[in-house]
């Protein structure tokens, strides 16, 4: 697929700012997704190809907290990681078997119900830790929690980051820092998964991919380095804005 200059140009600031969000707050799908459909990719070659592009984020989220990291208390980390791939895999797999016109029928709500879990992402945290119990939920409720997130973020990874802190803080996990340190690592698994499946079954278009990657890689890095100087609540309104126009847009496609 041949592209203009001013579409790479569009492509590539798609995944700088999309890395550079991913790094401090998420939501950078809501920037490659589009991006892509704009380049011609059909929607799920582009939400797979995207998903690669921001692969290496997660990676470098996870080893960022990585002294945090530690296993939930009724659910050991081989398990967790199993129930991750398997979710992830199984989400993955689903996507594939969607026929575009489909897909392109559900991304709008898939689009609306990220930009509604990443705007009131806070206020769903701070309801769930004060509704949640004393400790943490027992094994088979905890498999099952994450088992759902994990086939969401492999069918379709807008607002993971945020559905899984959720879920964590409604399972009566307390800690943050470990919860964002098990988020990372759980995005991580079943990312890492759902991209190899989407690459066994064709559907990465590898050269916007790859090039997208490098500059989510850049845009990651340079946000993580300045990202402390811009105020949280305008780095929170630019994504919520963007998914809102964004989903408005597919809406109306």
């Amino acid at each position: 697929m041949d592209h203009s200059i001013a579409t790479w140009a569009i492509l590539l600031a798609a995944a700088f700012l999309g890395g550079g969000l991913n790094a401090i707050a998420g939501g950078g799908s809501f920037f490659t997704f589009p991006a892509l459909v704009y380049a011609g990719v059909p929607p799920v070659a582009a939400n797979a190809s995207g998903t690669f592009a921001l692969l290496p984020g997660y990676f470098a989220s996870t080893w960022g907290y990585r002294e945090d990291l530690k296993a939930p208390a009724t659910l050991s980390m081989r398990s967790l990681l199993a129930i991750s791939l398997g979710g992830g895999a199984f989400g993955a797999a689903l996507l594939l078997t969607t026929p575009d016109d489909v897909f392109r029928a559900i991304v709008p709500w898939l689009l609306l119900v990220a930009t509604l879990l990443f705007a009131f992402g806070p206020w769903l945290l701070r309801t769930f830790k004060r509704t949640a119990g004393s400790g943490e939920a027992g094994a088979w409720v905890q498999a099952c929690a994450i088992a759902a997130v994990s086939v969401y973020g492999g069918y379709f990874n807008g607002g993971l980051g945020i559905v899984l802190l959720a879920a964590f803080s409604l399972l009566g996990h307390s800690n943050i820092n470990a919860m964002q340190g098990l988020k990372n690592l759980v995005s991580s698994v079943l990312t890492a998964i759902a991209v190899s499946v989407y690459a066994f079954g064709g559907a990465i278009f590898w050269r916007e991919a790859l090039v997208m990657m490098l500059a989510a890689t850049v845009g990651g890095y340079v946000m993580a380095r300045v990202g402390r100087r811009l105020p949280a609540t305008l780095v929170r309104t630019v994504v919520i804005v963007t998914g809102s126009i964004m989903t408005i847009l597919f809406f109306r496609s």
